[in-house]
């Protein structure tokens, strides 16, 4: 979830940057794409297995 937040933290950044309204971070994971979804789930995949290991 902390990736999401970063991911959340740079979108309100550029809202910000360019006068924008961002809209809540809920709304913000829904309108994640598969392809964004898949991105994450594969660069947390080895900071799981990491964890369990450790």
């Amino acid at each position: 979830m902390v990736d999401y937040n970063i991911g959340y933290d740079y979108y309100k950044q550029a809202c910000q940057q360019y006068g924008l309204e961002p809209i809540n971070f809920a709304y913000y994971l829904l309108s994640l794409s598969k392809a964004q979804l898949d991105a994450f789930n594969e660069r947390a995949q080895p900071k799981r297995g990491h964890d369990l290991e450790d």
